[in-house]
């Protein structure tokens, strides 16, 4: 195990990771020139749109006698989770700052985490060959950060390569081999996963101890399943087989398991089922609530298979069946954030081919009625009636200038923002504060962004449940609850977030043959309404002159024919309604 290396880039997003991955790939030519192209590792087309490192990538390099396993991850506080993966199959970890921006949000979240985990951490500021100023103040800042001199800190251009070679030395004289392992027993933990129609559930691991082999006999741990190892193989960086897998390896193992949910990620991968589990992780608990309906219902069956393979690539997706009366069978799902709902919706439209529409992002409330304390999780079960509330509460933590700090302190009137601290980082300021976790999953981070320019950045953590003033919001069209629309909104903003919803419906909803009344309602009162008037058809159009009684009659046959097709009347709200109701 002494040549080999294992390591993770770790950073605030677009500090450069996946350029700097690239540069690696390039100087230690795992990746032919003519194959070359930016941002290798990021696969997905989603990432390359975005430009942004969505999963976790894995790949084994090969530099003077070393092997280096580099693993690249998000920098995206959403998929924190990934990055937390990561740090447990690793020995160090790459701290990358971005010379232009200096020490972010992430940075310092990121940071703590590779700490906690025990990793060598080697500080790096990236991005030279743009010539940035007051570059030995942030080389100085990262040194401090680290707890390490100010000339140790290197300095690389993930771009041109400059520094690049530096940086691979190192990584070899620095981050410390793979410790020797105590037995020769099989034990590798499985750190991500994805799902192939020919080999079946294809586990990422990292070899602990002892030696796995194509036709090798495994169990997995966690789910008692007995499978046999298909194919084993390293990331290179796409799947390529190997002969084996020894202790400090980081490869893969194709187990022909065709059942998603026999792959855990966490779990320990063993010769046999007497073995003692590697310690895995903490399963990460949703935050953020949406429901997916197909847009075909035909499509139902589809969507939970596009679900179930998505989870098994990513642990922190969780879903359930729902209904609504309105938009038929569907899921309810749960995400670590807004980004990463909106990543999973986006892929299943992608990757999947299927049209969904979705409700309104929500959050886990806690209630207490007749001494019973309920989880809520679903808008349409909050009850008009009860003793007391509770919300979750994240700690928000901004990093800005100075030059900022007006217009951010300006959005906390808006966001029930609370407990504002403010710490100085030498020429920055770190705001700490505390808020509602419903606030932080609107549009908290296009309004930080708006408000400095695009140069805050900010992280955030759990803290628990605090009392709060909050009820539900209902949308009734022709007096019957429209669950998709139903929501929890905080009581100071009640009647804005009604008269602004009726006033949406009126004007997409089409006229029918009757009146309509569009109605927000909150604990069995109507606090907004819009009106939307019945289709006028002429019936006494082709009467001319004469009595007036006749047309008197037409009339009231009309009026009569209205009243009890409302009496009966279903509004259908059709999904591209439902569509533009949930735009933010």
């Amino acid at each position: 195990m002494e040549p080999i290396r294992n390591f993770v880039i770790i950073a605030h997003i677009d500090h450069g990771k996946s350029t700097l991955a690239d540069r690696m790939l390039d100087l230690t030519g795992t990746i032919e020139k003519r194959k070359m192209k930016a941002q290798f590792l990021d696969q997905m087309e989603l990432e390359q749109e975005r430009g942004i490192t969505i999963k976790m990538a894995p790949v084994r390099m090969s530099y003077k006698n070393h092997i280096l396993n580099l693993i690249d991850t998000p920098g995206h506080s959403d998929f924190s989770y990934e990055v937390s993966r990561a740090l447990n199959a690793v020995e160090g970890a790459i701290l990358l700052v971005d010379a232009t921006q200096g020490i972010q949000a992430q940075t310092l979240a990121n940071y703590h985490s590779a700490k906690s985990a025990g990793l060598k951490i080697i500080g790096v500021l990236n991005k030279i060959d743009l010539n940035p100023d007051h570059i030995d103040d942030i080389a100085e800042k990262t040194a401090k950060l680290i707890g390490v001199k100010k000339e140790d800190i290197l300095r690389v251009s993930g771009k041109t390569g400059q520094g690049v070679e530096e940086l691979l030395d190192a990584i070899i004289e620095q981050i410390s081999p793979p410790l020797k392992p105590e037995t020769n027993e099989l034990r590798a933990l499985i750190f991500d996963s994805v799902y192939n129609d020919h080999k079946g559930d294809i586990a990422y691991v990292r070899i602990m101890s002892g030696t796995v082999k194509d036709t090798d006999d495994i169990h997995l741990l966690a789910t008692s399943t007995n499978a046999k190892a298909k194919e084993v193989g390293i990331f290179a960086p796409e799947l390529k087989p190997n002969k084996s897998l020894s202790a400090g390896d980081i490869g893969y193992i194709a187990t022909g398991i065709k059942d998603t949910e026999k792959i855990k990620i966490g779990d320990t991968v063993a010769s046999h089922k007497n073995t003692k589990a590697l310690p895995g992780y903490k399963d990460p608990s949703p935050v953020v609530f949406v429901s997916f309906y197909p847009n075909e219902a035909s499509d139902y069956d589809e969507l939970l298979r596009s679900l179930q393979k998505l989870h098994l690539s990513d642990s922190s997706l969780f879903y359930e069946p729902d209904r609504s009366e309105v938009l038929g069978r569907g899921f309810k799902c749960g995400f670590l954030g807004r980004l990463h709902y909106e990543i999973i919706a986006e892929r299943i439209q992608r990757e999947f081919d299927i049209e969904i529409i979705n409700s309104f992002p929500s959050v886990e409330y806690k209630i207490k009625k007749n001494n019973e304390e309920i989880i809520i999780q679903n808008p349409k079960d909050f009850p008009d009636d009860y003793d007391v509330s509770w919300q979750p509460m994240v700690q928000v933590e901004i990093i800005t200038s100075t030059d900022y700090l007006s217009n951010i302190m300006a959005i906390a009137r808006s966001f029930h923002i609370d407990d504002i601290r403010t710490e100085n980082l030498d020429d920055q300021i770190i705001l700490t504060a505390k808020m509602p976790l419903a606030d932080l999953i609107r549009d908290f981070d296009d309004q930080i962004k708006s408000a400095s320019a695009g140069f805050a950045s900010f992280s955030y953590k759990l803290l628990g449940f605090e009392e709060g003033k909050i009820d539900k919001l209902e949308i009734l069209v022709a007096g019957v609850s429209v669950s998709g629309l139903t929501r929890i909104v905080a009581r100071d903003e009640l009647e804005r977030e009604g008269r602004k919803m009726v006033e949406k419906l009126k004007d997409l909803l089409p006229k029918q043959q009757f009146t309509q009344a569009i109605q927000a309602k909150s604990r069995g009162n109507i606090i907004a309404r819009e009106t939307i008037p019945a289709m006028r058809k002429d019936v006494t159009g082709h009467l001319y002159g004469g009595d007036r009684t006749r047309k008197m009659k037409l009339w009231k046959k009309q009026q009569k024919g209205k009243k009890k097709l409302k009496d009966r009347a279903e509004v259908h709200i059709d999904p591209s309604i439902f569509r533009e109701l949930l735009k933010k």
